[in-house]
């Protein structure tokens, strides 16, 4: 895997804008050399944190338009529920929990830092690379290429995520095995607010199936989340892209003791074989709404966000 570091500073500050041009926002897009922050319009949007996290890098908080933050990280009742996460168990290393013998993504450089402003609105932007460690032989299992984007529309609508993962393998590994329990995936915790009077609806209208307790699992092309963030509605969706293996997701789930929702590949169920030649590709979407947003809104999101497809940075 080819490895270029783009910045070299420890911390680099991003910013852009069209000054004097009505509507246009202002991005900061800030590398503070172990969390990367995402400022629109002089308002938090969102925060990435790879350094000083001993197991995952991770999205740490992400904001509505309206300023609502959504993500807890590390309550509690779980401390390995990092506000969104990816993870899921390889080659039998659990690289989700982390009580016992957990495998350990490991931050090896950020990439392409950067952010972008104009009359459509503001984006931001940055991969990383990672080696998904074993922690008996401390030899990399997997080796994978994030990237993640950020935009909001000059119009307000939505805070928009993108999170794509490629995973591969180390030079002389022909093959890795990914499985892991039912919610092992992309995971997101929702803040202790948004616990209780929440909803969970899908692209289909479907309930899925009782896994067990409130847990539910539910095959769709998205699902999303409306609830109460301190005292303020918000709609949080997530996409699954047609060209993932396994689509429609498989949705994971949770609204008793609290609040959670992953997109899976029904691992528990059937493993999936990762093969030197041929590298796996996961393409995700988040999109915050303040408010109630109409399901035949969050479609028409989804369509647009399945069209666009947008190249890597770099």
């Amino acid at each position: 895997m080819r490895r270029r570091t783009f910045w070299l500073t420890a911390a680099v500050v991003v910013l852009l804008g069209l000054a004097g041009l009505a509507g246009a926002d202002t991005i900061r897009v800030v590398d503070e050399g172990g969390r990367v922050n995402v400022v629109i319009n002089e308002s938090s949007a969102m925060l990435y944190k790879y350094g000083g996290a001993p197991y995952k890098p991770y999205v740490e908080q992400l904001w509505s338009p309206g300023g609502a933050a959504i993500l807890l990280d590390a309550p509690p009742d779980h401390l390995h529920h990092h506000a969104l996460m990816y993870a899921v168990t390889v080659d039998g290393v659990n690289f989700w929990e982390e009580a016992t013998a957990p495998g350990r993504q490991k931050h090896v450089a950020m990439q392409d830092v950067r952010g972008r402003a104009d009359d459509r609105g503001a984006r931001a932007e940055f991969g990383e690379v990672l080696d998904w460690v074993d922690p008996g032989s401390g030899r990399a299992l997997l080796q994978e290429r994030r990237e993640i984007r950020l935009y909001r529309s000059v119009r307000g609508g939505a805070t928009a995520l993108e999170w794509k993962t490629t995973l591969s393998l180390p030079e002389g590994k022909a093959s890795a095995v990914l499985s892991g329990a039912h919610y092992h995936g992309l995971g997101l915790r929702f803040v202790r607010s948004m616990d209780k009077d929440g909803r969970f609806f899908n692209a289909d209208g479907t309930e899925g199936t009782v896994f067990r307790g409130s847990e539910r699992l539910v095959k769709s092309r998205w699902c999303a989340y409306m609830a109460a963030a301190d005292g303020r509605e918000v709609t949080v969706a997530m996409f699954d892209d047609p060209n993932n293996p396994r689509h429609p997701a498989m949705w994971f789930v949770i609204d008793d003791p609290f609040a959670y929702m992953s997109a899976t590949l029904n691992l528990h169920v059937e493993p999936l074989t990762v093969q030197a030649e041929r590298p796996l590709s996961l393409r995700y979407g988040v999109m915050v709404w303040d408010g109630r947003t109409p399901e035949e809104r969050i479609e028409r999101a989804y369509q647009r966000w399945v069209g666009r497809r947008a190249a890597s940075p770099g």
